[in-house]
């Protein structure tokens, strides 16, 4: 090798070699800290995992610093492994930050978990939506009113969080609405974005209970910039508006008292066809003639049902516009 070659070469190709090996091995400080480290680099992935990590590395490296001081005596490896504490607590608090950032009421976890985690819902669309409520979670003491019928505006959207509803008309029990169900499905869907109505039964608080409510205006913007927002709020109001339909299959019988099953394709058939109501239309592509659900997300299909003894009534249209409504009196 020649004399001008430059530190790189000799380093490569003639490093330096040991004179002599220490006897004795590093203090404890040295010992732990690479101890340490090898559990830090053990660490899993996601924010906890990066905690753990952190956590773990910036205690590995305060040792490395104590035994740079106090046994090795060098002050490049005590500034260099205070450079690296130093990095790791920058990390940690940025982690830290945005953990708080990301936390919502137990309410609002427990939710995730409940409707949206099995779903594989992202968690940035489940905070879109979250905002969109405000991140309020309000109460309803027992037998008080979330709406009157007749009275109370349709102008929002509401889960029921805890509790328990008692939905009425005319005095009369139709239903009770659960935990994780909304409290006005069908009336969010019977009305399209321009369109304005009252509620047309009670619903009232049989216990202390809790629920989040989306403004409509803003849910319908949401709804309108993230389509997969949109379609996940079709599948949850479909879900909700068929679990109303069946708790009310109990009390539909037919005018001899034949109980039947709401899931029957056409209920004429055991009936016997009556003649229809001139308000009653069978149209392939127009507008429903009973009340319209799903206008906004994706189908027409709703329910207006009620008992009085001898009339009830079905109303079903699919996407392409077919509405059959039915009724018995």
């Amino acid at each position: 090798m020649s004399r001008n070659s430059s530190p790189w070469d000799q380093l490569l190709f003639q490093p330096p070699l040991c004179e002599g090996w220490k006897q004795k091995v590093e203090g404890p400080a040295y010992q732990l800290g690479n101890c340490i480290l090898l559990l830090g680099y053990m660490g899993g992935s996601g924010i906890f995992g990066s905690i753990y990590i952190f956590s773990l590395l910036a205690t590995g490296y305060i040792c490395y610093a104590l035994w740079g001081w106090l046994n090795a005596c060098g002050l490049d490896i005590f500034i260099w492994n205070m450079l690296l504490v130093m990095a790791c607590v920058l990390q940690l608090a940025h982690l830290v930050y945005r953990l708080h950032k990301d936390t919502f009421l137990e309410e609002f976890d427990l939710l995730y978990k409940t409707l949206c985690q099995p779903l594989q819902v992202p968690f940035e669309v489940y905070k879109e939506i979250v905002k969109c409520c405000e991140e309020k979670v309000l109460s309803l003491a027992r037998d008080q009113n979330y709406a009157v019928e007749g009275k109370t505006p349709i102008n929002r959207l509401s889960l029921l969080l805890s509790g328990r509803v008692r939905v009425s008309q005319d005095g009369q029990f139709l239903h009770y609405v659960f935990p994780y169900q909304f409290l006005d499905s069908p009336e969010w869907e019977s009305l399209r974005p321009s369109e304005e109505g009252t509620f047309q039964v009670t619903l009232t608080a049989e216990t202390d209970c809790s629920y989040i409510t989306w403004p409509r205006r803003k849910l319908y913007l949401l709804l309108a910039k993230d389509r997969y927002v949109a379609r996940l709020f079709s599948a949850f109001l479909g879900y909700d508006i068929s679990e109303k339909l069946y708790a009310l299959n109990d009390k539909l019988f037919a005018k001899f008292g034949l109980r039947f099953d709401i899931r029957l394709p056409s209920l004429h058939h055991v009936l016997g066809p009556p003649p229809l109501p001139p308000q009653v239309t069978l149209e392939g592509q127009g507008e429903c003639s009973g009340p319209r659900l799903g206008t906004g997300l994706g189908g027409c299909w709703a329910e207006e049902m009620w008992d009085s003894h001898v009339s009830s009534s079905l109303v079903w249209g699919g996407t392409s516009g077919l509405c059959l409504h039915c009724s018995w009196g």
